[in-house]
C-alpha cells in the first residue's frame, strides 16, 4: 500500500485538457481570412496601378501604337528599338545627359549626405534645429522648388545679384538655363540641394545603430578621429551605404520634374531625359508604342546599374 501510495505521488499530475482541436481550426481559418481580407486592396492597387501598366507598357513597345488613332496597332517587332539605337539621335543626347546627371549626382548628394549626418550627429547645441533646416526642401514639393529655382536662376534673379554683389559689379549676369553650358550644372546644383536632406538622414539613421562601445575601444587603443572613422564608422555603415548609392542612382536616373519645369529639356537639347523623352513621345506627340519601347530600355538601364552595384558592394564571405 506505502509502495502504491508513493508511486501515485511521484508520478507527474496530468496536463489540464487543451482547448479542442475543432477550436484551434476555427481561430487558424478565422486569422487566414482576416489576413487575406487585409491583402485584398493592396494586391487590388498592385494589379491595376502596377503590374497591370507594366504588362501593357511591355505590349505596347513592340506595336506602332498611338494615343489617338483611327487604325488599330500593328505588330512591328524590335523595330522602335531599331529606331531608339540606330536613328533617335535625340534619345542618344537624353541618354547621355541622364548617365552625366547620375554621374556628378550620386557622389555629389552622397557625399555631402554623409558630412551632413556627421555633423548633426555631435552632440551639440541646437543640432535639431539644423536637422530640421536640412531636411526642409525634401518635404518641399519638387515643383515648387523648380519654380523658385528658375526664378532664382534668371538673368535679373537672386543668383546672378549675389555673384554681382560678391564681385563688387564685375559679374554682368548670366542666363544659366539659357546656356547649353551651364543650364544642366544649374539643375545639378538645384537637384543636390533639393535631395541631399533625405539621404542626411538616411545617414544619420546608420549613424545612431553603431555602439559608443566601439568608438571608446577605438579611442583607447590611441587611435585619431580620421582613423575612426575610416576604420570603424565606414565599415559599420556598409548598409546604408549601398541603400542610399541605390536610391540615389535610380532617383537621378528618373530625372524629369525639374527639367519640364525649368528647362523643357533645352537649349538645345542639353537637358533632355530619357523620362522626359519618353512622356513627350508617348503623350505629346501620340506614340504610345515608341514611348513604351523607350520606357522599357530605360527599365532595363536601371536594373542593371541597381544589379551591378548591388554586386560591387556586397559582402565578400
Amino acid at each position: 500500500m506505502a509502495t502504491a501510495t508513493a508511486e501515485r505521488a511521484a508520478a507527474p499530475a496530468a496536463a489540464p485538457p487543451g482547448p479542442p482541436r475543432r477550436r484551434r481550426r476555427t481561430h487558424s481559418r478565422t486569422e487566414q481570412r482576416a489576413g487575406t481580407a487585409f491583402a485584398v486592396p493592396g494586391v487590388v492597387l498592385l494589379l491595376v496601378f502596377v503590374i497591370g501598366p507594366a504588362v501593357v507598357s511591355l505590349v505596347l513597345a513592340f506595336t506602332n501604337a498611338r494615343l489617338i488613332s483611327p487604325t488599330p496597332p500593328e505588330f512591328i517587332g524590335l523595330e522602335n528599338f531599331r529606331r531608339a539605337f540606330a536613328d533617335d539621335a535625340t534619345f542618344h543626347r537624353s541618354l547621355l545627359n541622364t548617365l552625366l546627371f547620375a554621374c556628378i549626382v550620386v557622389p555629389l548628394q552622397g557625399g555631402l549626405g554623409l558630412v551632413l549626418a556627421l555633423l548633426v550627429n555631435q552632440k551639440l547645441a541646437g543640432r535639431n534645429f539644423f536637422r530640421t533646416v536640412f531636411f526642409l526642401p525634401v518635404i518641399t514639393s519638387m515643383v515648387v522648388v523648380s519654380l523658385l529655382w528658375r526664378f532664382l536662376y534668371q538673368e535679373d534673379g537672386l543668383v546672378n545679384s549675389a555673384l554681382s554683389m560678391l564681385t563688387g559689379g564685375a559679374w554682368a549676369g548670366q542666363a544659366w538655363l539659357a546656356d547649353p553650358s551651364t543650364a544642366m550644372g544649374a539643375i545639378v546644383v538645384m537637384s543636390v540641394w533639393q535631395g541631399v536632406g533625405f539621404h542626411m538622414i538616411i545617414w544619420l539613421a546608420g549613424l545612431q545603430t553603431i555602439p559608443e562601445e566601439v568608438y571608446e575601444a577605438g579611442a583607447l587603443d590611441g587611435t585619431t578621429p580620421w582613423q575612426r572613422f575610416r576604420h570603424l564608422t565606414l565599415p559599420l555603415l556598409k548598409p546604408t551605404f549601398v541603400f542610399v548609392l541605390i536610391t540615389i542612382t535610380i532617383a537621378a536616373m528618373s530625372l524629369f520634374v525639374q527639367v519640364n519645369i525649368m528647362t523643357g529639356g533645352g537649349p538645345v537639347g542639353s537637358t533632355s531625359t530619357i523620362v522626359l523623352q519618353i512622356v513627350q513621345k508617348g503623350f505629346q506627340q501620340q506614340q504610345m508604342g515608341y514611348g513604351a519601347a523607350l520606357s522599357l530600355v530605360f527599365f532595363c538601364i536601371v536594373l542593371t546599374l541597381a544589379l551591378v552595384q548591388r554586386r560591387l558592394t556586397r559582402d565578400k564571405d
